[in-house]
């Protein structure tokens, strides 16, 4: 299925990788973009929402009539729609509703108006920490938070959709995307923007734990490549898929390359207690992703963490964040 002159819905569309998506949809698609706004951000729907082709529509994925409704002749969903890891933490209920029963909801409601294919897009923390590396689709799923088990549901109740019903679903399973639009502050801030915005406001990097945990950044645009990659593979369905750049950094080194970027070299990075259910190892194998459909990510560590730099100054970022607030745990 090729994605031009189609009728697409996204679930999590004001999200950060969700509005990358979206962005590229707009293009040449028809769009139903579905946010709560809990924690997705309106602007981030700026450049995609300006096209008269486009719905933003505020909703719930665990309303079933509402879903039921958002699906009427769609020809393909992108399901993205999370209550994030840190958040788990705290309201672990929340995490099970939302990504558990919340994909479910978005499931039967694409079966029931015969969608014609669902990229359920997945998490790298169903795997939990790794056993043998790189990590392949078959490596075992054995969750440390609330949030990759949520997640790990979410892909159980998709798959059985498929087996069941014939739903034409497909597991994404993106390794820590990153790049402009990730969430820099809240319940949501991830590792590069907090460096960043640390080094930014004249302050050390926080590492939690000792900074030897690796994981496979990869930048923004190659998930959003992988992505419709897959949506556009009939073949694939039924499959799990790994997108990710298929290398591993530590969190020390990603403070390190930062710390050049931005102009601040020798600054001594700040530990801090380890975060609750961190893994301490991720490295994807994408020779599936490969194999399937030519999948090639293009922007490596260093490029993205400069992309990702140029885009927090020129949208004045640090200036923008509550003093004292780079540094704080957001758990």
């Amino acid at each position: 299925m090729q994605l031009r002159d189609r009728k697409i819905l996204v679930t999590g569309a004001a999200g950060f990788i969700g509005s990358h998506l979206s962005d590229r949809l707009a293009e040449a698609n028809e769009l139903v973009l579905v946010d709560d706004f809990s924690v997705g951000l309106r602007e981030n729907l700026d450049e995609a929402g300006r096209c008269e082709n486009v719905q933003v529509v505020e909703a719930d994925i665990r309303d079933r009539e509402r879903m039921l409704a958002l699906c009427e002749g769609i020809d393909v969903v992108f399901h993205l729609a999370i209550s994030c890891l840190r958040t788990s933490l705290g309201r672990p209920f929340l995490s099970h509703d939302v990504n558990a029963g919340g994909t479910l909801s978005v499931c039967l409601a694409a079966r029931d108006r015969e969608v014609p294919r669902l990229v359920y897009v997945s998490s790298s923390e169903v795997y939990g920490t790794a056993q043998t590396v790189p990590m392949s689709e078959s490596h075992p799923c054995d969750p440390m938070t609330v949030y990759g088990a949520s997640k790990l549901a979410g892909e159980l109740y998709a798959l059985a959709c498929w087996r069941t019903y014939g739903l034409p679903v497909t597991v994404a399973r993106p390794f820590n995307s990153y790049g402009p639009r990730e969430p820099y502050s809240g319940q949501r801030a991830e590792v590069i923007p907090r460096f960043i915005l640390q080094l930014e406001t004249g302050r050390s990097p926080v590492v939690y734990g000792d900074g030897t945990q690796t994981r496979d950044f990869t930048f923004v645009e190659d998930t959003v490549q992988g992505l419709l990659q897959i949506a556009e593979l009939d073949e694939a369905a039924g499959e799990v898929v790994n997108v990710a750049f298929g290398q591993e950094a530590s969190i020390l080194r990603v403070a390190e390359l930062l710390c050049r970027i931005t102009g601040r070299d020798g600054v001594e990075v700040v530990h801090d207690s380890p975060r609750p259910g961190d893994v301490d190892r991720h490295f994807a194998d994408v020779s599936k992703a490969k194999r399937l459909f030519g999948f090639q990510p293009r922007v490596d560590l260093e490029m993205g963490l400069e992309h990702t730099v140029e885009w927090f100054r020129r949208e004045h970022i640090a200036e923008r964040v509550a003093d004292g607030e780079a540094g704080t745990p957001n758990w």
